[in-house]
């Protein structure tokens, strides 16, 4: 169930990082944002394990998956950038 929860709450935190970091190099439309999110949310999830903050089996909040997922959109940018730079 907390696999289930991690995808709910990135879906969320997916869509709320975009409005806060929006741009030209980051990915747009329902699924990758979606997908965004999710990535961000398992981020701060694993992340959060490492450092203490959860206890193993416990997923990141609100707040961890939209920090996860803004990192996640900004080395996206950085990566896009790059690339598109080199073409």
């Amino acid at each position: 169930m907390s696999i289930i929860w991690t995808i709910i709450i990135g879906f969320i935190a997916g869509v709320i990082a975009k409005f806060i970091m929006p741009g030209d190099n980051e990915p747009s439309g329902f699924i990758l944002t979606t997908i965004l999110g999710i990535v961000g949310a398992f981020v701060a999830t694993y992340l959060g394990q490492s450092l203490g903050w959860y206890r193993p089996g416990e997923g990141a909040g609100l707040v961890g998956a939209v920090v996860g997922a803004i990192i996640v959109l900004f080395v996206y940018g950085f990566v896009a950038g790059r690339s598109r730079r080199a073409i």
